[in-house]
């Protein structure tokens, strides 16, 4: 069954899925692989399957993970092992405590000028001022920034990013103390690009000093803080997913999504209350 993981991870490959898809992919297969300990695969295994992830994870997270293993077994010729997502409410507003607000980004930035994280400040801005995903990162290059913009390639997709002159002139002087030559301009100690998991660890570090809850510091966050922000100002969906990349106008609909609290300041500004009880003493 190893080999055959080896077969699998060659074929997505071939497929052009992206280095995180088919590590995600590969690894959900192995998971599962070894939860079986020799067992014959069947549709009910798969079912009793689903039933642990479910005791174990939030549906989102079980999706995702059913998700690798029907494309597992629709690629080794078995569709009948495939087994139905949860079913998933949509949620209608914004959860509190995962939003991160534009006044909270501006402490984690200033905080991090001051510890003198240097890097993390300008990643974070990066991210959250042009809204390229974390795995992009790697191609805001020193050529890049040099013409002001990013030719990236994720997903099959081809997209221009246009970097902010600010953020050029602050990237050119980082570029210059760093004495960086080509290549990306964000890297660890030993030149590679900088990946989810640096930077992920490096936030959740800033938080704590910062004082913002750590459920809202993530880096796809600032990408959502980027789309919340361009759809407030412009009011344009269709402009907004071309922007990030998105395949359907739909994905980028969670930017037009609010919090609980303004919904219930709008409903209480229709104007559709009449509160003679509230005054009536008889």
């Amino acid at each position: 069954m190893l080999q055959k993981i080896k077969e699998f991870e060659s074929y997505l490959i071939l497929e052009e899925k992206s280095k995180a898809t088919v590590m995600k992919y590969t690894h959900d297969v192995t998971a599962f692989v070894q939860w079986l300990d020799g067992q014959q695969i069947s549709k009910a295994v798969v079912q009793e399957y689903k039933q642990l992830l479910e005791s174990e994870y939030v549906p989102k997270s079980v999706n995702s993970v059913l998700s690798s293993l029907n494309s597992f077994f629709g690629w080794i010729n078995h569709p009948e092992y495939r087994v139905k997502s949860l079913k998933i409410q949509k949620n209608t507003f914004i959860e509190p405590n995962r939003e991160l607000t534009k006044a909270e980004y501006d402490i984690l930035l200033k905080t991090a000028y001051e510890q003198g994280k240097t890097r993390l400040y300008l990643v974070m801005q990066t991210i959250c001022a042009t809204g390229i995903r974390v795995s992009e990162l790697a191609y805001i290059t020193v050529d890049a920034v040099k013409n002001g913009v990013a030719s990236i390639k994720c997903k099959g997709k081809n997209c221009v990013i246009f970097i902010p002159s600010k953020l050029c002139k602050m990237l050119q002087r980082y570029i210059r103390e760093k004495n960086i030559k080509n290549g990306a301009v964000f890297v660890t100690r030993k030149g590679n690009p900088l990946n989810r998991s640096n930077i992920w660890a490096e936030m959740k570090r800033l938080c704590i000093k910062a004082g913002v809850l750590a459920s809202k510091v993530f880096p796809h966050n600032l990408r959502h803080l980027f789309g919340k922000t361009y759809y407030a100002v412009y009011q344009d969906i269709v402009r907004l997913s071309d922007i990030l990349g998105h395949s359907s106008i739909n994905t980028a609909r969670i930017y037009t999504a609010e919090s609980g609290e303004v919904h219930r300041k709008r409903i209480q500004n229709l104007g559709l209350i009449r509160d003679y009880f509230l005054h009536d003493t008889t």
